[in-house]
């Protein structure tokens, strides 16, 4: 899944010191990287260096904002679209894909503070006749932290071309839950962590079970007003982005060998619901951790979930909501995101002391591989 494959990969990219510059597409006119350092803390001469050379193959803009303790950086580079090549609107919204996880997760963990959800106890207690008796109890810890044993949901195909075919058709949450419950469990709860997209999609109908409310309602009351993340939305079945932009990209292969940049800007999110349909930017996405790490949205011990690994999993580093990753002796504690065209990553250290945030107009959003702008991002930003 990408979220995990972006903390394996990024582990690489870091240990290795890949900063390699970007593979240059003559076709695309570069505007040029425009960020500047408040201070002396963050690379600045790295973070610039990173973003050099957009738009190319692999990306047709990037945002970036560092932050912490020890100063700030904020950066953008590459094009608002192809076709006018202007340059990229630094303050763009975009889609923040998976990034949605930490937002539902920090509503599950109020709706703990609140006593109206125990962690401890099965989802089947809220959701009865969700899941059929093939299942074993299955609790809501385990769907925050992707120990569940549910499988995944089906989407509109495997392929590109299939899901872009149906880009702007509606596949809703109860659909996608029956086809994943319909295959029966991928082994018993807490023994394995699979990183799937369904536990946080039936984490959106325990919201909305439990609160009378519809999740969109739900999570901006409690989390994106208090977090101050006025540009946040969710779209629910619209397919544009509504607000300031910039276009995202998928590469297609032509039969000749040649390729083409497919605008896949606008595309319908409702499957992906409470599990990664926010439109968010990396301010807000800064404001979320900044306020969440503070526990001015969810207290102690609550929070302690989101820093709180499964014990006894081989392999395990997701929590609830987040993921843990460790560079050069700093622990960060991150969440990627991706949809076709945008990807994210929202990172922190615990104390704040360092904070990433980044939005990727990735041409491959969804490859196996992590953008290669992306893993250069990485390295110039973390400590």
């Amino acid at each position: 899944m990408f979220l995990h494959r972006t903390a394996v990969v990024l582990s690489a990219a870091l240990a290795l010191g890949l900063a390699a510059g970007p593979l240059s597409a003559p076709a695309f006119a570069s505007p040029g990287v425009h960020g500047a350092a408040r201070t002396a803390g963050p690379n600045a001469e790295a973070l610039r260096a990173a973003l050099t050379g957009l738009p190319d193959a692999d990306a047709a803009a990037a945002l970036v904002r560092v932050g912490g303790t020890d100063g700030s950086w904020r950066g953008s580079a590459g094009v608002h679209d192809l076709d006018s090549g202007r340059k990229a609107d630094p303050g763009a919204l975009f889609r923040a894909g998976s990034t949605t996880k930490v937002v539902t997760a920090a509503v599950v963990l109020q709706l703990a503070v609140e006593g109206k959800v125990e962690l401890g106890a099965p989802v089947q207690r809220y959701l009865p006749g969700l899941l059929t008796p093939a299942f074993e109890p299955v609790t809501v810890r385990q769907l925050l932290n992707h120990t569940s044993g549910i499988q995944a949901g089906d989407g509109f195909g495997d392929s590109f071309e299939d899901a872009y075919a149906h880009r702007f058709d509606t596949l809703t949450p109860k659909e996608v839950v029956a086809s994943a419950v319909a295959k029966g469990p991928e082994f018993a709860p807490g023994a394995q962590q699979d990183y799937l997209n369904i536990n946080y999609t039936i984490l959106g109908m325990l919201i909305e079970k439990v609160t009378g409310h519809p999740y969109a309602h739900e999570a901006a009351r409690r989390i994106l007003g208090p977090a101050g993340m006025h540009h946040t939305y969710f779209p629910g079945t619209d397919p544009r982005i509504h607000g300031p932009h910039n276009h995202g990209y998928q590469a297609v292969k032509r039969a000749d060998g040649t390729t083409k940049f497919v605008d896949v800007t606008d595309w319908n999110q409702a499957d992906r619901w409470a599990a990664g349909d926010m439109v968010s930017t990396t301010a807000d996405l800064e404001r979320l951790i900044t306020h969440l790490f503070r526990g001015d949205l969810v207290p102690e011990p609550q929070l302690e979930e989101m820093f709180t690994v499964p014990s006894g999993i081989e392999g395990a580093d997701m929590s609830a909501g987040l993921q843990r990753f460790a560079y050069k002796g700093t622990v960060y504690w991150l969440k990627s995101g991706a949809r076709y065209g945008y990807s994210a990553v929202v990172a922190a250290t615990r104390d704040l002391s360092r904070t990433l945030v980044h939005s990727v107009n990735s041409t491959d959003a969804k490859g196996e591989e992590m953008n290669p702008v992306a893993r250069r991002i990485a390295p110039a930003a973390l400590k």
